[in-house]
């Protein structure tokens, strides 16, 4: 994935650590990484200080309030492990609330439920860069 990721991080010193937080990440939410990748791509573009006009955060575009949720109302949502942890539980907890369907998860996680120009754009990029097999799901309660 290293080369995969180059145009969006240009220094090779930076990818590999990025990779692999992301990978600890999205595995320990059962998400696969290419997913988050091109979630990523679509949400902040990497920038890890992207704000939306909504006032989302980071690399995955978290909303402050999940602080309050799921974490600590001191955390930092551009501090990459943060908001990817953050992120990955998110859409997580959308792929668990619509059994496995993540055309309507990602819907969910962007806030345009009954809508399908996010998850397309998602899956475009995913499709276009990530791609490394089908998506799969197994709920995070049962053991593959």
């Amino acid at each position: 994935m290293s080369q995969r990721i180059s145009p969006f991080i240009k220094d090779p010193e930076q990818r590999l650590p990025f990779l692999q937080n992301v990978h600890r990440e999205a595995s320990a939410a059962k998400l696969p990484p290419e997913l988050v990748l091109a979630l990523i791509q679509i949400e902040s573009g990497f920038d890890r200080f992207a704000v939306s006009s909504a006032g989302a955060q980071g690399l995955m575009q978290v909303m402050p309030f999940w602080k309050n949720e799921i974490g600590r109302p001191d955390d930092n949502l551009s501090l990459v492990s943060t908001n990817l942890r953050y992120g990955c539980q998110i859409l997580q907890f959308y792929l668990q609330r619509e059994r496995g369907n993540y055309h309507r998860a990602l819907a969910r996680y962007n806030g345009s439920l009954g809508k399908s120009w996010y998850p397309e754009r998602v899956f475009k990029a995913w499709r276009k860069r990530w791609y490394n097999g089908e998506l799969s799901y197994t709920p995070v309660n049962s053991t593959p």
